[in-house]
């Protein structure tokens, strides 16, 4: 692209999309002339004229973005969202400062990035964008407090995903089941709790039918841990440690010699505490969150959008109020039978993951669920039968129960 202009030109800069600057002053002559060309390597470009400066930015398409273009009114791109194209027209920001791209029908910029919204019987769930990438899964040998199934690996996820911000709440529940099954009912905000896998499945598949185009399902395991690290590799995406200030966890049990803390012994409200770097509430601690894939070691040598083993319990993530600080942290495990339900287990649904055949998920549903109990099943859950057998039953497992 040629830049012309026909005004008297007394200072020419340009900044390279690496940062680098330079200053030219550029001879004042008759008629029009070439200054600069804007290719990729220009970053912006500055006139200073006699009339007053000319500030031009390039704008890379966002990854995210399906198309960009211009038409009469200006500058727009679009967005998939719920089977459709979405518009996103370039304005003005706030006091007009800065520009950027302007939300429309629920779809939207912010300081995390792209987000998008739905919304059932009045509740609405707010979604993010996570870009693909190439993440370390697992844990480093020297991490304190890590356990032998992870692993530390190269994972590469080729594509990007949409993932709730929060847990589903129980208001969200309610509204696509018509009961909430939670132990916890102080606050319709707060995470739906006591669903097992299957159950999170039906209510998914209620809810793809109220919200056509939705198709969500649980995010698969390597996609909750690159979301949940959020670009991090310390034991938690706040550092290497964590407070009960940022994580909803067991205050008596805090991480790697910190000091001890506040213990709520409850769920509290989504979005009640700090978010990650990518705008994620509550991925550590609160409730456990049902991954999709069933659970089991770690493959050796770098991975290209792993799905996990095809049997076993299903995974859990995430860790919960109950938990130690240790089992909160980005790279900890665990898993339960997929028909398995407790008062610290909740889910966080992912647009666009719902799952193909159905049918046969819920026809061995039963089968791998015994399969898994054989096998002694997760320490994640606290099992029913009574308060106190419920917690009795975090001591399954010594090293990750608390």
């Amino acid at each position: 692209m040629q830049w012309w202009f026909a005004a008297p030109v007394i200072e020419l800069e340009t900044t390279s999309v690496g940062g680098d600057v330079q200053r030219v002053l550029v001879p004042v002559r008759q008629g029009a002339q070439r200054l600069a060309s804007l290719d990729q390597t220009l970053g912006r470009l500055r006139l200073l004229t006699e009339q007053g400066k000319i500030l031009i930015e390039s704008l890379v398409r966002p990854s995210w973005a399906k198309t960009i273009g211009r038409d009469e009114f200006g500058l727009w791109c679009e967005v998939e969202w719920l089977g459709r194209r979405v518009r996103l027209p370039w304005g003005p920001q706030g006091d007009g400062a800065n520009w950027g791209w302007q939300g429309r029908e629920g779809v939207g910029v912010d300081e995390f990035g792209l987000y998008a919204e739905f919304s059932v019987k009045g509740v609405s769930q707010r979604c993010r964008w996570i870009a693909p990438g190439t993440f370390p899964m697992g844990s480093p040998p020297d991490e304190p407090s890590r356990s032998d199934d992870e692993t530390l690996h190269e994972v590469t996820l080729s594509r990007g995903y949409w993932l709730a911000d929060t847990a589903c709440t129980q208001a969200l529940w309610q509204a696509v089941m018509g009961e909430n099954p939670s132990f916890f009912q102080d606050d319709p905000a707060q995470p739906v709790e006591q669903v097992s896998w299957e159950a999170v499945h039906t209510f998914l598949d209620r809810l793809n039918a109220l919200v056509p185009g939705l198709d969500a399902g649980l995010p698969s395991e390597a996609q909750w841990e690159y979301a949940c690290r959020a670009g991090t590799t310390a034991p938690f995406s706040f550092g290497r440690n964590i407070t009960p200030e940022q994580v909803n966890y067991n205050g008596n049990y805090p991480y790697a010699g910190a000091e001890k803390g506040l213990y709520r012994e409850r769920t509290v409200a989504v979005g009640s505490l700090p978010p990650n770097p990518w705008g994620l509430y509550e991925m550590h601690g609160n409730v456990w969150e049902w991954c999709a894939d069933w659970y089991g070691p770690y493959p050796d040598g770098p991975q290209i959008d792993p799905a996990g083993p095809p049997d076993g319990g299903r995974v859990l993530r995430g860790g919960s109020w109950f938990n130690s600080a240790q089992v909160c942290r980005s790279a900890s495990r665990s898993f339960n039978p997929p028909d398995g339900a407790s008062l610290n287990i909740g889910f966080r649904l992912a647009p666009g993951q719902r799952p193909a055949g159905e049918a046969s998920r819920h026809a061995d549903g039963q089968a791998q669920a015994e399969r898994a109990g054989q096998a002694g099943g997760g320490d994640a859950g606290v099992q029913k039968g009574g308060l106190i057998n419920r917690v009795l039953g975090f001591f399954k497992k010594p090293g990750k129960s608390r």
